[in-house]
């Protein structure tokens, strides 16, 4: 009973180290970074490829950008039951300074506005935002 009793607890032990050594190695997001939120509306007849956009254009955008820190929402509800979602998806780019995202986009503005008609129909809505916390 004894030596079981010191497995689990090594094992415990080596999963939470683990555990904490990933997450301690992933970038996180800061007070005073940029946030570029880019939100796609619902509407009628609106369409938005979720697998696309998750497996093509966002890590496009994170390799034009060169992005460490990146985020996808799909909208599965609205705030009132029994209507559309207000948005179909929202994508987050995180940068240091704005001049960074600014830069990048200058750069690569052709190439990300062709990659839009291969996932939606939609024209997104973009917002800048300084993360306060």
């Amino acid at each position: 009973m004894k030596t079981k009793a010191i497995l689990l607890l090594l094992f415990l032990g080596m999963s939470v180290s683990c555990l904490q050594a990933q997450t301690t190695d992933a970038p996180k997001v800061k007070k005073g970074m940029i946030k570029v939120t880019v939100l796609y509306p619902n509407g009628e007849g609106k369409t938005f490829d979720m697998d696309y956009y998750t497996k093509n254009h966002m890590p496009l955008m994170a390799k034009f950008f060169n992005l460490k820190i990146y985020a996808i929402d799909k909208g599965i509800s609205s705030g009132t039951p029994g209507t559309p979602v207000p948005f179909l998806a929202i994508g987050y780019l995180y940068f240091d300074k704005l001049s960074d995202y600014e830069t990048a986009l200058a750069k690569h503005l052709d190439e990300i506005r062709a990659d839009f008609p291969k996932y939606t129909n939609i024209t997104p809505l973009i917002q800048i935002s300084e993360v306060v916390q």
